[in-house]
């Protein structure tokens, strides 16, 4: 093992290694902090040896952060590639955890490493802050090089696929990429054992987490639940603008999202105006129960005479079939815009509208992936910030300044030439937000 602890080494180290192929394993100061609320101790890098570089830890000196860009032209596998792009935002870094799960349908953990000095330290000084830059640097080698070895042996047994370049390149990028927005807290209305996770500046950060059984990511941190935050119990509430006086959150949420994405993969034209009160109609019932009965049918199962009666659900049906003829006769089945598969090999007791809820709630999250990367090129040189990101909506600390044809702007990109309208709310705050459609839409 090298460490690198001055510039110089680290120069020759770079000569050294400059296009070869690596392992990387991040060792913030902190144990529980966000990566963006934290700093850089040490880094581990495995070439044909093993090496430490040094940014901060009491048993060594420390050379500048800025080398990080000396890297890039490395290719890098990582155990959690997220955490690397709120390092250094380098080209070509492969997610052995993302590949791993696209193998097996399952997270890649890590949870069983450790050294009997890591446990000694998280129990004694569990709240003291910068621990790890107290544990011997020796240890964090140890637990480094366990991490690598475990990389290694994933890597003999998966195969990487195209699908696999869309979620390492896509979704991982662009959830990293909301994630480093953070949201800005109102410090005194954030309950005391958050308090911990705060910035300086009053930030928080989520964490997406895209393993899931059905690729929908979960998205929580530090206790913070993002996802099971609601307007009834006051949750929301500590979330305000980083602009103050000139910004505002902005939510736009899709309006019968589901059903107009199932239209869309199935090839039925929904007529314009609300989906609910055009089914309602068909159903003979008004638009609260319309609601009710179409999340009962595409969740519960179509009945026959509602499948023969109203064409939508007769598609729905007829892929719901499609798809687990598929299923049964080849073992597994695609998505419909990244192609990954759903396979009988890492799920258990499916069936036919199981399979569809799956096939469904990845398809939603794929075509959100490239609403994402359109709405990165469009607020790219704006100050109006996307912060959080649920299954059917999307969360803007807005900034005044960008005006209301950039927020229009914004609107038009998530709707995708008006195929998926959506539903706009303003607010002060996370909980206090007013419904604006019709206001935004008025020229």
């Amino acid at each position: 093992m090298k460490v690198i602890e001055k510039q110089h080494q680290f120069d020759a180290f770079i000569r050294n290694n400059k296009n070869s192929k690596c392992y990387i394993v991040p060792i913030f100061t902190d144990i529980y902090k966000h990566p963006l609320n934290n700093a850089l101790s040490l880094l581990y890098v495995h070439c044909d040896t093993d090496f430490l570089i040094c940014f901060d830890h009491s048993e060594t000196q420390s050379i500048s952060t800025k080398n990080l860009a000396s890297l890039n032209e490395m290719t890098i596998y990582t155990h959690n590639k997220n955490e690397l792009n709120h390092i250094y935002h380098w080209d070509n870094v492969i997610d052995v955890g993302m590949l791993y799960y696209l193998n097996t349908n399952n997270p890649l953990s890590f949870d069983d490493i450790n050294t009997s000095a890591h446990t000694y330290f998280k129990q004694k000084y569990h709240r003291v802050n910068n621990v790890n830059k107290l544990i011997p640097v020796n240890k964090h080698l140890e637990y480094c090089i366990e991490i690598k070895d475990k990389m290694k042996r994933v890597l003999t047994v998966c195969d990487s696929t195209g699908t696999f370049l869309k979620y390492n390149d896509v979704v991982i990028d662009n959830l990293s990429f909301i994630e480093s927005s953070g949201l800005k807290v109102n410090r005194d209305k954030l309950p005391f054992k958050y308090q911990r996770h705060i910035s300086k500046d009053n930030f928080v950060f989520t964490r997406y987490n895209p393993y899931t059984l059905t690729g929908r990511p979960a998205n929580k941190y530090g206790g913070l639940n993002f996802s099971a935050m609601n307007r009834s119990d006051g949750s929301r509430e500590p979330f305000v603008s980083r602009f103050e006086d000139s910004g505002l959150l902005i939510e736009m949420d899709y309006d019968a999202y589901h059903l107009r994405l199932i239209a869309d993969i199935v090839n039925y034209d929904f007529p314009d105006g609300s989906v609910h009160e055009y089914l309602g109609n068909q159903y003979g019932v008004d638009y609260e129960e319309s609601k009710k009965l179409s999340f009962k049918y595409l969740y519960g199962g179509i009945p026959k005479d509602i499948a023969t009666t109203i064409p939508f659900f007769g598609l729905v049906t007829e892929y719901v079939n499609s798809n687990w003829i598929k299923y049964n006769k080849r073992f597994s089945v695609k998505s419909y815009i990244y192609n990954r598969k759903i396979g009988k090999n890492n799920l258990q007791d499916m069936n036919p509208n199981k399979l569809f809820n799956y096939l469904i709630q990845l398809n939603e999250t794929e075509y959100n992936m490239e609403v994402i990367s359109k709405l990165q090129k469009v607020l790219k040189g704006y100050e109006t910030k996307l912060v959080l990101y649920q299954y059917d909506s999307f969360l803007f600390d807005f900034c005044m300044r960008d005006g209301k044809e950039f927020l229009l702007k914004i609107k038009n990109t998530i709707e995708g030439s008006a195929k998926f309208p959506v539903k706009i709310s303003r607010g002060i705050n996370y909980n206090d937000m007013v419904n604006i459609t019709e206001k935004l839409n008025v020229n």
